[in-house]
């Protein structure tokens, strides 16, 4: 019998690394989006599974939504990964954000305890919880400390997901994954936006990458891997919930750095704070400058996650290392950006 999996945010990066996963094991996969006035599905397509995916529509904010449509489908495996996901964007807008991130997620747990316990739940959490982070590397034990609204909503979730598979024996899991990036990636998010940024300088266009704290930290992994480590732990015979990162950090500027590198940028930086800028030695002309207004109201300054548990239990580990990662994603603009095709 062929299992059903639901996921909800498949338009995503991490959705269609997931539901690309799940098809090649033979699942039928039930992609759940947001209804909108045009076709998001690029991701989807750029991994040629466009046509494989069964697209429903919802709302977490609509608790008969979801319970009509977790009845209908009464899927084997739910996959929250839908999400207000923006953590610049939570400042501006944190009711929202709460409602989608943290009871959008009380929702879709009661309506799985209403309709069919068994439903094997996995919800997307993420290292922002830990915030101002109370000890370096985090790790399942580490005492969330969240800094923004979008932190403060995931933390909840993360202890609703926790509370129903204590009180009603769900398996119910929270992946607590750091920064994971790939080609895929949305614009919003600097990695991808250095990326996609520097192809075009790379490719002789006039552009500028602004950026604001470039000494920020982070653990960042490939999302094809972590979404591996997200069936692991739907698929355990215990439900707990684990670190996924890689345990190694990096900061904005390296990656900066490695990026150039990797499109055969030779940039030449000079000045300090906020007069720091990179001129693209070829040209003359500025290629990275520090902006203001990039920085947050309260910034996250280093997240680096321990992975010892989901390793021991699960035999979970990433396969593409920093390097490979950086490289992956600028080859991918570079070729994006030459061939004239659209910088999603």
């Amino acid at each position: 019998m062929t299992q059903i999996a639901l996921v909800t945010g498949i338009t995503g990066q991490d959705g269609a690394y997931l539901a690309r996963s799940l098809l090649n094991d033979g699942y039928k996969v039930y992609g759940a989006a947001r209804r909108a006035s045009t076709r998001n599905l690029w991701r989807l397509d750029d991994l040629g599974i466009a046509d494989k995916v069964e697209i429903v529509y919802l709302d977490l904010l609509e608790f008969t939504n979801l319970l009509d449509l977790v009845r209908r489908l009464r899927p084997a495996e739910i996959y929250n990964l839908a999400a207000q996901s923006f953590v610049g964007v939570s400042f501006e807008q944190p009711l929202y954000t709460s409602e989608a991130n943290a009871l959008g997620v009380l929702r879709l747990l009661e309506v799985i305890r209403a309709v069919d316990p068994k439903i094997r739940f996995y919800q997307a959490s993420t290292s922002e919880m830990f915030g101002m982070v109370h000890e370096t590397p985090q790790r399942e034990s580490t005492p969330f400390h969240p800094r923004s609204p979008y932190g403060v909503a995931k933390t909840f979730a993360h202890y609703a997901t926790q509370n129903y598979r204590e009180s009603w024996n769900m398996h119910a899991v929270s992946g607590i994954l750091f920064n994971h990036e790939s080609p895929l990636r949305g614009l919003e998010f600097v990695t991808r936006k250095i990326s996609a940024t520097l192809a075009q300088v790379a490719a002789g266009h006039d552009t500028v990458l602004g950026l604001g704290n470039i000494d920020v930290t982070r653990d960042w992994g490939f999302a094809g891997d972590y979404v591996e480590a997200m069936r692991m732990m739907v698929a355990a015979n215990t439900a707990r919930d684990y670190v996924v990162a890689t345990g190694q950090t990096h900061t904005v500027r390296e990656f900066v750095k490695a990026t150039a590198q990797a499109l055969g940028l030779d940039l030449a930086w000079e000045g300090d704070g906020a007069t720091e800028r990179a001129v693209n030695r070829k040209t003359g002309k500025p290629a990275v400058v520090i902006d203001a207004k990039f920085h947050r109201p309260a910034e996250v300054f280093s997240l680096q996650g321990d992975p010892a548990r989901i390793r021991a239990d699960l035999g979970w580990k990433p396969r593409v290392d920093f390097a490979g990662l950086v490289e992956m994603m600028a080859k991918a603009d570079f070729d994006r950006v030459k061939a004239g095709r659209a910088i999603y």
